[in-house]
């Protein structure tokens, strides 16, 4: 290792105050300064901070944006989920490797560039997309792909490819993104006008009591899916014991097919810290964490300058709005591609500096979360909720959606339809209606709240978005009668067992035991009798598993055996002797007849 390289290792933590706990911190600035963290840099900074070399290469090799081997200068990562295969990604792909000259995998020979796949990068509204480091290049073709190759080779820096502009302020000079939000349709809470900084006037003019009475008598429940009320999680973190409490907004959507916070985030961020900071004041906290995916990097500046601007403000910082003894800040923690990190105890443990495993609970965050101290996690689009709550009023929320769901639900809806985008509806929103709204035709089914949702028939578009019928996160893929749905799901299963943290035997080798048995399906080699296998092992892992994602992994397979189950059945091939085939002798032969030179004179079918 170099001395230069040395120096900047020291550098990085000494400005990191060689605190252990901001180890992602570290080696994200160490990977971005050297391209990779070597093996001599993990005993380095270990040593620097004071931890066993494990630790640091433990993190390393968890997250996906992150690596101990040199790469190119610039590392093209294109999505390949369902929806940007849907769009082309495949011919894009292609279109990469014909102008670089090397396979998705490798690196150029002059060591340049480096292609490779990553899952969803939040871009299905403008599928076929990529990431250049940090840079996104949204609506690839073939013709921008060529462009954008001969911009790489000329100059390794991603930013200077001209890849133009999208809306609003995605065409800010710190953001300079071509990316567009597409908001479509606009509801009452989250796009609605609003001035910033009204919620947070009216909630220092309250007890933090009275906040939090506030929210629960709105009805307001999290935006994550589960939906739980936002209001007890307050209380619960209020009255837990402890001498410090945090404030942790969840922005890693790393759900395929989600991007609503991408936008809320661009567009709606004085909603976003706005309701952090009514949080920090009503249960007591003076400091909050935005944890931002990585794959949204780009905005990072951005966000950051609106920080300062709410400091100047006075809306954050010491005396928040002149109000004496409250004092809350917000820092921004950057994920590195792990979407197990969207469970809120796995994003805790990336918080404090460790793999995104989750936490064993109870305790639950509540009572001991970030750094063992009382924390409250909610998502972005809960927190911009809580901002217009304390504007308009409790009852002014709760009289807008359904009896068991008050306020607006925001979605991101992608896939077969003519009008991809951004809609926020109030809960009770029937899925036929909004896929008039989205242009879609011949649909064949609808993905509603990712690949941990369900997918449901043409039967069921009556249904409504809501906590007690369909609750989502935000994520609605469509698929038309063009679709290969159980190629789909493979591709999903896929994703898990490749994203699980691999903590609990259930969902680290459960997953990999439905996929293999939906192979065998697709192959032509099942049976019914794996169906009720599928069924029974999915039940599972739904039950043993740790966290959400073992929790929720089964649901492509369990939710279209119960809603598609005649396309499993078609490739069920009936054996005149009426058994099926569980073993294909001629391809556990193939290595031995090519090594023998000749085919077996005994299997010859």
């Amino acid at each position: 290792m170099s001395e230069n390289i040395s120096k900047i290792i020291k550098e990085v933590c000494e400005a990191n105050n060689k605190d252990r706990t901001r180890l992602m911190d570290i080696v994200e600035a160490i990977q971005e300064s050297v391209g990779c963290v070597s093996s001599d840099a993990m005993n380095l900074i270990a040593e620097e901070i004071g931890c066993h070399r494990v630790e640091v290469e433990s993190v390393i090799s968890f997250y996906a944006f992150l690596s101990k081997r040199p790469k190119g200068k610039v590392a093209i990562r294109l999505c390949n989920d369902s929806v940007d295969k849907m769009k082309g990604a495949d011919e894009i792909a292609k279109a990469f490797e014909k102008e670089l000259g090397i396979e998705v995998g490798q690196t150029t020979s002059d060591g340049k560039i480096t292609l490779e796949n990553t899952p969803c990068i939040g871009m299905c509204d403008q599928a076929p997309a990529a990431l250049l480091n940090q840079v996104v290049a949204p609506s690839l073709t073939v013709e921008k792909v060529k462009a954008i190759v001969a911009g790489l080779q000329k100059d390794t820096d991603p930013s200077k490819i001209s890849l133009g502009l999208g809306d609003g302020n995605n065409a800010d000079s710190l953001v300079g993104s071509a990316v567009n939000n597409n908001i479509i349709k606009k509801g009452d809470v989250i796009f609605a006008d609003n001035e910033s900084g009204t919620g947070l006037k009216k909630a220092i003019t309250l007890s933090p009591e009275e906040v939090v009475d506030m929210v629960k008598i709105s009805n307001l429940r999290g935006r994550g899916g589960a939906g739980f009320p936002t209001g007890l999680k307050w209380q619960f973190t209020r009255a837990a014991q402890g001498d410090q409490k945090y404030i942790i907004c969840n922005a890693d959507e790393g759900e395929p097919g989600t991007f609503k916070d991408r936008v809320l985030l661009t567009e709606k961020f004085d909603l976003v810290f706005e309701g952090m900071t009514i949080a920090g004041y009503a249960i007591g906290a003076t400091e909050g964490v935005l944890y931002l995916r990585g794959e949204y990097a780009y905005l990072r500046t951005f966000l950051e300058k609106k920080l300062k601007e709410r400091r100047d403000a006075s809306f954050l910082g010491k005396k928040v709005c002149g109000k004496d003894g409250f004092d809350f800040d917000i820092r921004i923690q950057m994920g590195a591609g792990a979407y197990i990190c969207g469970e809120e105890s796995a994003l805790i443990s990336s918080c404090e500096g460790l793999r995104g495993d989750p936490k064993t609970r109870p305790p639950f965050p509540a009572q001991r979360g970030y750094l063992a101290k009382p924390t409250s996690v909610n998502n972005v689009e809960t927190f911009c909720s809580v901002t217009r709550i304390l504007e308009k009023g409790a009852d002014w929320f709760s009289d807008i959606g359904s009896v068991d769901s008050a306020g607006t639900k925001v979605l991101s809806i992608s896939g077969a339809c003519k009008n991809p985008g951004i809609y926020e509806y109030p809960f009770g929103a029937k899925i036929q209606d909004i896929l008039k709204d989205a242009g879609a035709e011949n649909t064949q089914a609808v993905l509603v709240g990712g690949p941990s949702g369900q997918f449901i028939n043409p039967s069921e578009f009556s249904r409504s978005i809501c906590f007690s019928d369909l609750a989502t996160g935000g994520s609605m893929v469509v698929f038309d009668t063009k679709s290969d749905l159980l190629k789909v799901v493979e591709e999903y299963m896929e994703f898990f067992v490749e994203e699980s943290c691999g903590y609990c035997t259930p969902c680290r080798a459960g997953n990999v035991l439905m996929k293999e048995r939906l192979g065998y399906i697709l192959a032509g080699r099942g049976e019914i009798a794996d169906l009720a296998y599928l069924e029974d092992l999915g039940g599972t892992i739904k039950k043993a598993s740790r966290c959400g994602l073992g929790q929720t992994s089964p649901n492509p397979i369990l939710t279209t055996i119960k809603n598609f189950k005649p396309l499993y059945e078609k490739l069920m091939k009936k054996q005149e002797e009426g058994m099926q085939p569980s073993f294909d002798i001629k391809a556990a032969l193939g290595d031995a007849e090519r090594i023998a030179g000749r085919k077996s004179v005994i299997y010859t079918d």
